[in-house]
């Protein structure tokens, strides 16, 4: 059976989490929780196993590697600026797009 794609958001502060969350928003794909520390979203990765991860730089510029070390096909979209590890950058205002516009998971998403 397939699903909808699971996106976790990652901010530092919870009205920064809001915000990624209404901006990445869609009809397309499922978000998920989310996280408010770098700890907070290595659990959630391990326990979601998230099609996309949107991580806000400010929770820290090694985010993306540590969701690497977990998921190193991870498909991941930095937000407010650069961080260490291959993501794609976007702004709130471009964020559908910027998930949109990503490769296809690596075979069939399955439940």
């Amino acid at each position: 059976m397939c699903r909808a794609l699971k996106v976790l958001c990652a901010a530092p502060d919870g009205d920064r989490l809001l915000e990624l969350k209404r901006a990445a928003a869609s009809v397309h794909w499922e978000l998920v929780r989310g996280a408010l520390d770098l700890d907070e979203l290595v659990r959630q990765v391990d326990q979601l196993r998230p099609d996309v991860v949107v991580i806000d730089a400010g929770i820290g510029t090694d985010a993306a590697l540590r969701v690497r070390e977990r998921m190193p096909n991870a498909r991941i979209v930095s937000v407010g600026g650069a961080l260490d590890g291959q993501t794609t950058a976007a702004e709130l205002g471009t964020l559908k797009e910027a998930i949109l516009r990503l490769p296809p998971p690596a075979g069939p998403v399955r439940s």
